[in-house]
Protein backbone atom coordinates (compact mmCIF):
# COMPACT_ATOMS: atom_id res chain seq x y z
CA UNK A 1 0.00 0.00 0.00
CA UNK A 2 1.88 3.30 -1.10
CA UNK A 3 0.99 5.82 1.84
CA UNK A 4 1.60 9.75 1.37
CA UNK A 5 2.22 11.58 4.49
CA UNK A 6 3.89 14.96 4.81
CA UNK A 7 4.56 15.31 1.42
CA UNK A 8 6.90 11.78 1.52
CA UNK A 9 5.77 8.23 -0.23
CA UNK A 10 6.68 5.06 1.70
CA UNK A 11 5.17 1.79 1.17
CA UNK A 12 3.57 -0.85 3.40
CA UNK A 13 2.74 -4.16 2.79
CA UNK A 14 0.17 -5.76 4.94
CA UNK A 15 -0.33 -8.81 6.07
CA UNK A 16 -3.78 -8.57 7.88
CA UNK A 17 -3.86 -11.98 8.73
CA UNK A 18 -0.94 -12.11 10.50
CA UNK A 19 -1.19 -8.84 11.89
CA UNK A 20 2.09 -7.61 10.34
CA UNK A 21 2.82 -4.08 8.29
CA UNK A 22 6.46 -3.86 6.94
CA UNK A 23 7.42 -0.60 6.44
CA UNK A 24 9.62 0.39 3.80
CA UNK A 25 11.08 4.18 4.08
CA UNK A 26 13.60 5.36 2.00
CA UNK A 27 14.29 8.50 4.30
CA UNK A 28 15.27 5.93 7.14
CA UNK A 29 12.46 7.06 8.71
CA UNK A 30 10.79 5.61 11.95
CA UNK A 31 6.73 4.63 12.03
CA UNK A 32 6.69 6.56 14.89
CA UNK A 33 7.83 9.81 13.00
CA UNK A 34 3.87 9.16 11.06
CA UNK A 35 1.82 8.55 14.58
CA UNK A 36 -0.88 9.34 12.16
CA UNK A 37 -0.26 6.85 9.66
CA UNK A 38 0.20 4.40 12.40
CA UNK A 39 -3.40 4.85 14.01
CA UNK A 40 -5.37 5.06 10.70
CA UNK A 41 -3.39 1.44 9.57
CA UNK A 42 -4.13 -0.03 13.30
CA UNK A 43 -7.87 1.32 12.78
CA UNK A 44 -7.74 -0.05 9.12
CA UNK A 45 -7.05 -3.57 10.72
CA UNK A 46 -9.03 -3.93 13.57
CA UNK A 47 -11.96 -2.89 11.45
CA UNK A 48 -10.69 -6.24 9.14
CA UNK A 49 -10.45 -8.40 12.36
CA UNK A 50 -13.93 -7.40 13.10
CA UNK A 51 -15.91 -7.83 9.96
CA UNK A 52 -14.44 -11.10 9.83
CA UNK A 53 -14.81 -11.90 12.97
CA UNK A 54 -11.31 -12.83 13.72
CA UNK A 55 -10.34 -13.35 17.35
CA UNK A 56 -7.56 -11.07 18.46
CA UNK A 57 -4.58 -12.75 19.51
CA UNK A 58 -3.56 -13.00 23.01
CA UNK A 59 -1.51 -10.38 22.93
CA UNK A 60 -4.90 -8.33 22.71
CA UNK A 61 -6.51 -5.55 20.29
CA UNK A 62 -3.41 -4.08 19.49
CA UNK A 63 -1.31 -6.72 18.77
CA UNK A 64 -0.21 -5.61 15.17
CA UNK A 65 3.51 -5.61 14.51
CA UNK A 66 5.14 -3.36 12.38
CA UNK A 67 8.60 -4.54 10.96
CA UNK A 68 10.90 -1.69 9.54
CA UNK A 69 12.73 -2.71 6.63
CA UNK A 70 16.21 -1.44 6.09
CA UNK A 71 15.97 -1.13 2.17
CA UNK A 72 17.95 1.45 0.07
CA UNK A 73 17.55 5.25 1.08
CA UNK A 74 17.30 8.12 -1.00
CA UNK A 75 20.47 10.75 -1.18
CA UNK A 76 17.83 13.55 -1.51
CA UNK A 77 14.59 14.98 -1.37
CA UNK A 78 12.82 14.26 -3.96
CA UNK A 79 12.96 10.80 -5.32
CA UNK A 80 10.68 9.08 -2.75
CA UNK A 81 8.21 8.57 -4.98
CA UNK A 82 10.18 6.97 -7.26
CA UNK A 83 11.78 4.70 -4.12
CA UNK A 84 8.57 3.28 -3.20
CA UNK A 85 7.78 2.24 -7.03
CA UNK A 86 10.55 0.50 -6.60
CA UNK A 87 10.21 -1.31 -3.84
CA UNK A 88 6.89 -2.09 -4.81
CA UNK A 89 7.88 -3.61 -8.17
CA UNK A 90 11.11 -5.65 -6.15
CA UNK A 91 8.88 -7.09 -3.74
CA UNK A 92 6.47 -7.92 -6.55
CA UNK A 93 8.78 -9.33 -8.77
CA UNK A 94 10.11 -11.96 -6.12
CA UNK A 95 6.51 -12.95 -5.07
CA UNK A 96 7.55 -13.72 -1.54
CA UNK A 97 4.93 -13.17 1.18
CA UNK A 98 7.32 -12.22 3.60
CA UNK A 99 10.09 -9.26 3.17
CA UNK A 100 13.23 -9.83 4.97
CA UNK A 101 13.93 -7.19 7.42
CA UNK A 102 17.50 -6.48 5.55
CA UNK A 103 15.51 -6.15 2.17
CA UNK A 104 15.95 -8.82 -0.38
CA UNK A 105 19.29 -9.88 -1.25
CA UNK A 106 18.34 -9.81 -5.25
CA UNK A 107 18.30 -6.04 -4.75
CA UNK A 108 19.80 -5.12 -1.17
CA UNK A 109 22.54 -1.85 -1.76
CA UNK A 110 22.58 0.89 0.02
CA UNK A 111 21.40 3.44 -2.47
CA UNK A 112 19.81 2.87 -5.67
CA UNK A 113 22.31 4.47 -8.36
CA UNK A 114 21.14 7.01 -10.61
CA UNK A 115 20.31 4.47 -13.63
CA UNK A 116 18.23 2.10 -11.32
CA UNK A 117 15.95 5.35 -10.31
CA UNK A 118 15.82 6.25 -13.79
CA UNK A 119 14.86 2.71 -14.74
CA UNK A 120 12.20 2.92 -12.97
CA UNK A 121 11.40 6.38 -13.92
CA UNK A 122 11.13 4.71 -17.56
CA UNK A 123 9.09 2.23 -16.66
CA UNK A 124 6.57 3.88 -14.87
CA UNK A 125 6.47 6.50 -17.99
CA UNK A 126 6.15 3.49 -20.67
CA UNK A 127 2.96 2.39 -17.89
CA UNK A 128 1.50 5.22 -18.21
CA UNK A 129 1.51 5.67 -22.13
CA UNK A 130 0.32 2.07 -22.59
CA UNK A 131 -2.76 3.55 -20.04
CA UNK A 132 -3.48 6.30 -22.71
CA UNK A 133 -3.30 8.62 -19.29
CA UNK A 134 -1.83 11.55 -21.05
CA UNK A 135 -4.41 11.87 -24.25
Amino acid sequence: MPNHYSGHWLLLAINPIREIVYYLDSLGNDWTTYPDMKVLIDTVLQAFRAQRDIQTSRRGANSITWIKVACPQQRNQIDCGYFMLRFMRDTLALGRLKIPTDYFDEFKCAFYTKDQVDEIKEEWCQFMIKLNVCS
